[in-house]
């Protein structure tokens, strides 16, 4: 016989995540990205023998060293597997980035003037947005995996609502554009049309590697490589899929709500 849902809310009680103002074991031990281990220094032949491997060329070598593209990233740890030594996971889910070209590890040297302007302008946008925030989520061509990550952040577990954040089917009443998929050519007037439609400020947010690069359809007849090409983008997610914790750390990072503890922007 079946437990009544009231006894088994005493049995199990709260579940609900605490996150991001207490500390998650989920999310901080999750496997998220592939990262260079640090201090390697590998053989020429064995780094040439590793980006071989990449089905996406997100791995990119010169002399002694080996950078990974986590925006083009599949997660399917061949590298990690083949080159323990040179590449190892990451873990947590705070991956998503402000800019594009800080998903390339280790990062290029940038301009810190520079990406403090990218997220002052940020900040300025969605300062009007408080703490009731709308999302319209737009799958773009993808394979239904990042879809399960983002119908994830509405179940007990994660219950995006307790932030204040909602998801919504109109695009007149949304404020963050999710979009997901490899931005096949049959969704660019759909996209255009759905961003058109929301009023301004509108945060765009790149869930997951399809979103950001088209993944393995980035080089393909069916993918534009990624939804830059369409939308000016705010905030970059990487993973295949992202984890919830990945998207809500990316949602909380746009609205300028990340606290410096558990995790924050890298």
């Amino acid at each position: 016989m079946p437990v009544p849902w009231s006894l088994r809310g005493l049995r199990d009680g709260v579940v609900t995540t605490r996150w991001p103002k207490r500390a998650d074991d989920y999310e901080s031990d999750f496997r998220a990205v592939v990262e260079p281990v640090p201090h390697s220094t590998p053989a020429v032949s064995e780094v040439s023998d590793v980006v071989a491997q990449c089905p996406t060329r997100a791995l990119s070598s010169w002399p002694g060293s080996i950078s990974v593209d986590q925006g083009r990233c599949v997660a399917c740890g061949r590298c990690v597997q083949a080159a323990p030594d040179l590449l190892r996971w990451r873990r947590g889910a705070d991956t998503a980035q402000l800019t594009r070209a800080r998903l390339v590890v280790p990062s290029l040297p940038e301009n810190e003037e520079s990406l403090a302007e990218v997220r002052e302008r940020l900040a300025q946008r969605v300062r009007g947005l408080r703490r009731s925030v709308h999302i319209r989520h737009v799958d773009a061509g993808s394979d239904g995996a990042d879809e399960w990550e983002v119908q994830a952040l509405l179940n007990p577990l994660y219950d995006v609502h307790r932030l204040g954040i909602f998801f919504t089917a109109s695009p007149r009443h949304a404020d963050i554009l999710l979009v997901t998929g490899i931005s096949t050519p049959g969704m660019s007037a759909p996209l255009a049309r759905t961003r058109e439609a929301m009023p301004d400020p509108v945060v765009v947010i790149a869930a997951g590697t399809d979103a950001v690069s088209g993944g393995l359809f980035a080089h393909g007849y069916s993918s534009r490589g990624g939804i830059d090409s369409l939308l000016d983008v705010d905030v970059w997610v990487p993973g295949s899929p992202p984890s919830p914790f990945s998207l809500l750390h990316a949602i909380l990072l746009a609205l300028g709500r990340m606290p410096s503890a558990p995790s924050g922007e890298r």
